[in-house]
């Protein structure tokens, strides 16, 4: 009898160990992730066409990044900030990059609210004053008494004013000629204004349009808070996805960063792509834009946002009279989603 009952409590404890070591293999299984998951879709759109400083999303394209990141991503061609934005207002698209400078602006305006920054593709803005070599302007004071070409209701001629305070430059003595964006190069090299305002990776655009060498005077020399392109996203995609936004940033950032270390095959994956690209041009704009790309500072991570920096642009928008008072940088960025060290 007790063999018997001894035999049975074996049993009992075998079996409950057994149970146990099952129930603990069950519960080691990892949960599903992103990568067992149907990959999310969603349409980029990029800042400005089918160029050197857009070509890193066709690179996370190419590389594989977004696949990395279980993202089906569509990328379409965007025209300027105010499309851009209408065209993530919609739905028509989840992320864009736009002019970020020029976003606040719209922000701050009312024009465009519900969208948030999550990463800055350009530490520093771009928006440059351009002469050639030999021409009439060659420092910003000679712009006083001269015309300066610019793509109309462009940002670039919204900043001037505040530019020229800080440059010593008498706005009121500078007339414009507003064109559209791909006739600047034209009108410069013709010698119908004596100056750009434009983005200064179009530097190499214009030095074989005019056959000179160009004259390039930054506005960050003297407007150094102001952000250049960055990415957004709607405000209601950063709080109702934030994993989404979080893989589409670093997916998008890992190809900025390649394409910045790999111009020339940069350019020919965006040649790839998009068959009209100018394959020497789009080198010489992310060659160009490089030292831009960068974070500022030893221990700031790649692709940024700092929110006294933010508060600083906003503050130069303000006093040039761009914008009212009111505007927060966490009503323009989500520095929850923006990358951290």
């Amino acid at each position: 009898m007790i063999k018997y009952l001894r035999a049975i409590t074996l049993a009992v404890v075998v079996a409950t160990v057994v149970t146990a070591t099952g129930c603990s293999k069950a519960n080691d299984t990892p949960a599903p992730t992103n990568a067992n998951k149907s990959p999310d879709k969603v349409t980029y759109v990029t800042a400005f066409g089918a160029v050197g400083r857009d070509a890193f999303a066709w690179v996370a394209q190419e590389k594989g990044y977004f696949t990395e990141a279980n993202i089906d991503v569509k990328i379409e061609l965007g025209a300027a900030v105010d499309q851009n934005l209408s065209a993530l207002a919609a739905g028509q698209a989840q992320f864009t990059a736009i002019d970020l400078t020029g976003g606040m602006i719209q922000a701050g305006k009312g024009t465009f609210k519900d969208f948030r920054a999550i990463a800055a593709i350009h530490q520093q803005t771009l928006v440059s004053i351009v002469g050639l070599e030999g021409g009439k302007v060659t420092q910003p004071k000679d712009l006083e008494g001269k015309k300066i070409g610019a793509a109309t209701g462009s940002v670039n001629q919204l900043l001037f004013p505040a530019y020229a305070k800080l440059a010593n430059i008498d706005a009121s003595k500078v007339t414009w000629a507003n064109v559209a964006p791909a006739q600047l190069t034209a009108l410069l090299a013709s010698g119908q204004v004596d100056a750009l305002s434009t983005f200064l990776i179009g530097r190499a655009g214009i030095e074989k349009a005019a056959n000179k060498k160009a004259i390039i005077m930054p506005y960050s020399d003297y407007l150094s808070d102001l952000y250049g392109n960055g990415i957004v996203t709607s405000a209601s995609l950063a709080q109702q996805n934030p994993d989404l936004v979080k893989r589409f940033r670093d997916a998008a950032l890992k190809g900025l960063k390649y394409t910045i270390d790999h111009p020339d095959e940069a350019a020919q994956i965006l040649k790839k792509a998009q068959p009209t690209a100018d394959v020497a041009a789009a080198t010489g704009e992310i060659k160009l834009m490089t030292p831009y790309v960068a974070s500022s500072g030893a221990s700031s991570p790649f692709g940024s946002l700092d929110q006294q920096k933010v508060a600083r642009a906003i503050a130069i928008l303000q006093g040039a009279g761009l914008i009212p008072s009111g505007l927060t940088p966490d009503s323009v960025v989500a520095f929850d989603l923006t990358p951290k060290a």
